[in-house]
């Protein structure tokens, strides 16, 4: 059902639902949290390359990024004319391929399959952003920093998978 509730946008897509995709995009970043929680450690004894980011600056880029994320999502499913299913499932989807990355890579060794989730991380992004864009395109523009760390991720993965191997 694409639906809305016959109440106005602002009744339901309010500062609570606000809280809750923040609450939402924060537990994904808890729980990856948990899955490396040596993530440094293993970081630091991969041979990257020269171009690899600093342990220290995945947090607080993720920090931002996941709020972003949680902003598009309530941009768009306060236009009240987007229908809700096709463009939050594509967001859910690639909320659970973000979440699987961290246990896959950090917590599991499994670089290659960690490289296959987060290109089908980018996909599902993809998908979100058309979606999205279709009815919000302020909304689809908040992704597009996350896509583009996403990308980059994504080359770093498959660097080090590669080199790690």
């Amino acid at each position: 059902m694409t639906s809305r509730p016959s109440s106005p946008p602002e009744a339901w897509a309010g500062p609570l639902l606000l809280l809750g995709l923040l609450g939402v995009c924060y537990a994904v970043a808890a729980i990856g949290g948990l899955a490396s929680a040596d993530a440094g450690g293993t970081y630091q004894s991969l041979d990257r390359p020269p171009w690899a980011p600093p342990a220290s600056l995945f947090g607080p880029v993720w920090t931002v990024l996941y709020g972003t994320v949680a902003v598009a999502a309530w941009l768009y499913l306060r236009r009240p004319a987007a229908p809700v299913r096709p463009a939050m499932v594509w967001w859910a989807v690639q909320l659970g391929l973000n979440l699987a990355w961290t246990p896959l890579f950090f917590a599991a060794d499994q670089y290659g399959l960690a490289f296959a989730d987060i290109c089908l991380l980018l996909l599902a992004l993809t998908a979100t952003i058309i979606a999205v864009g279709r009815h919000r395109r302020a909304a689809a523009l908040l992704l597009l920093p996350y896509a583009a760390w996403v990308a980059y991720a994504a080359a770093l993965n498959l660097d080090l998978w590669l080199d790690n191997a």
